[in-house]
């Protein structure tokens, strides 16, 4: 497969992130307006349903490849085809078993939750999704890796057009939860023949020990992460549908959701992009500094005025819609999640670029600390401070990005400063004239939009004055990369 030089590390990643952050940002508007309507068509309990089932699905997926597609991606030599059928061989007897078990469990699920006929035929589509998906990984990693990621995005794109125009047209059609069951078999599909489009791999099995024992020395700490990660975050959503009301469910799910939406958008591009860019730099520590501090800025600068911005101006939102006013409740746990992404922001940056050099066991001993804390803490919270103390814990906990900045920079000597002073600055100049107009401004629909570009604007004109420097390096870095071919 083709391998880069690490002169075109720096050209391919600056063309990358405006592919990918560009179509993902499309991407991510279908997504958040398809939620918008379903919030509207769909009661708390239906989004409970599909939020338990998804994250029960999810925990099959952390077993399906034992870290297999991040090794390859790590690796530092060139990736042959042997190792790419070695790890499709392996991913594949591990899912088919997988979905396999999940649809002969799906009875028992469907009694454990209480789920419906409908309920349980979601749980069968998307175990059926998840196999679908699989097949997909040898393409993507072959993306990946080559750094293309302007092909890689277009799966992604024909996924959340079929999954959102179906679910959709059937929620609006009053189906329900069935909606999503189609949507996802959709999307599932959909992807799938996407992918081989783009990237065309032909389907093989190979088997060797030798591959798979050097793959798996860093594969195993990996997924290892990987699984404690799942039982933080969605096998605790599979306890918390079993000791709460599925309504309450919904309300941590809404909030947890739209407190993500700036990460979604900006980090999961910025980390989809940085993984494989950083592990072809991990021998060049200066070069791989200065990509740290550019990633930092990089999500920093989006994601602090966005989840500002969504905290000031959500409550009148709600007034401004009368039938999202049933989602009031879920106000308090929007805005402790929200400081979570905040700290995030930085601190998923950070754990990446271990990963990327190599230090794959030092993020997975943070992995075990912020597991152990969640699920410590969390059933305390919600016993002494209902479904709110989910959001409260998970606030708390992201504020050990302390700790994670430390372990970076015994390793690479970055400065963190820089790259987030002025995005806080610029925050809280935007916040405070958001807070001050909007009484006045965004009491109806107009008004609302009109606070969202005036904020926009503010926020822009205070980086420009404050880091007018950095921003035209930036730009300059940019505008070099996008025009050298």
């Amino acid at each position: 497969m083709e391998e880069i030089d690490i002169k075109d590390v720096a050209r391919r990643s600056v063309r990358g992130v405006f592919a990918l952050t560009g179509r993902t940002f499309i991407v991510q508007l279908i997504g958040i307006a398809t939620s918008f309507i379903l919030t509207i068509f769909l009661n708390p309990s239906a989004f409970g349903v599909f939020f338990v089932v998804s994250a029960a699905i999810a925990f099959l997926s952390y077993f399906s490849d034992i870290g297999l597609a991040a090794a390859l991606i790590q690796k530092k030599e060139a990736v042959s085809e042997e190792d790419l059928k070695v790890t499709f061989t392996v991913q594949q007897l591990l899912v088919v078993t997988l979905v396999v078990i999940a649809f002969l469990a799906s009875g028992s699920v469907g009694n454990f939750y209480n789920l419906n006929k409908e309920g349980v035929l979601l749980f069968q589509a998307l175990a059926f999704s998840f196999f679908l998906s699989s097949l997909k990984t040898i393409p993507s990693i072959i993306l990946e890796r080559s750094l293309r990621f302007e092909k890689l995005v277009i799966p992604q794109i024909v996924e959340t057009l079929f999954f959102s125009i179906t679910v959709v047209t059937l929620a609006i059609a009053g189906f329900g939860i069935t909606s999503f069951t189609f949507a996802v078999l959709a999307r599932g599909i959909s992807g799938l023949l996407a992918i081989y489009i783009v990237s065309p791999w032909r389907i093989g099995f190979a088997y060797s020990s030798e591959v798979l024992k050097k793959l798996l020395s860093f594969g195993i700490p990996f997924q290892t992460n990987s699984i404690l990660a799942l039982i933080k975050d969605d096998l605790l959503i599979v306890y918390l549908g079993k000791v709460l009301p599925l309504s309450e469910v919904g309300y941590i799910g809404f909030a947890n959701k739209w407190a993500l939406v700036p990460l979604r958008l900006v980090m999961d591009n910025i980390i989809r992009i940085t993984f494989p860019s950083f592990s072809r730099l991990q021998n060049q520590k200066d070069l791989l500094a200065k990509a740290v501090e550019k990633s930092i800025f990089a999500s920093t600068f989006f994601i602090f005025p966005a989840l500002t911005g969504l905290i000031i101006l959500f409550p009148y939102l709600l007034n401004i819609i009368p039938r999202y006013t049933k989602w009031e409740p879920a106000f308090i746990s929007l805005g402790f999640f929200a400081v979570n992404a905040v700290f995030s922001s930085v601190s998923t940056p950070l754990t990446n670029t271990l990963n990327a050099i190599g230090r794959i066991k030092i993020t997975l001993y943070l992995m075990v600390f912020w597991t152990a804390a969640t699920w410590v803490l969390t059933p305390l919270a919600v016993i002494l401070l209902g479904f709110n103390g989910v959001a409260i814990v998970s606030a708390g906990i992201s504020l050990s990005v302390v700790f994670v900045v430390f372990l970076v920079k015994k390793y690479i000597k970055f400065n963190l400063f820089p790259s987030i002073i002025f995005p806080i600055l610029g925050s809280l100049v935007m916040g405070t004239i958001l807070y001050l107009l909007s009484p006045v401004i965004a009491n109806e629909l107009l008004g609302f939009i009109l606070m969202i570009l005036i904020g926009v604007m503010v926020y822009f004109l205070a980086m420009f004055a404050m880091a007018r420097k950095q921003v035209l390096e930036d730009i300059r870095l940019i505008k070099s990369h996008l025009l050298n071919r």
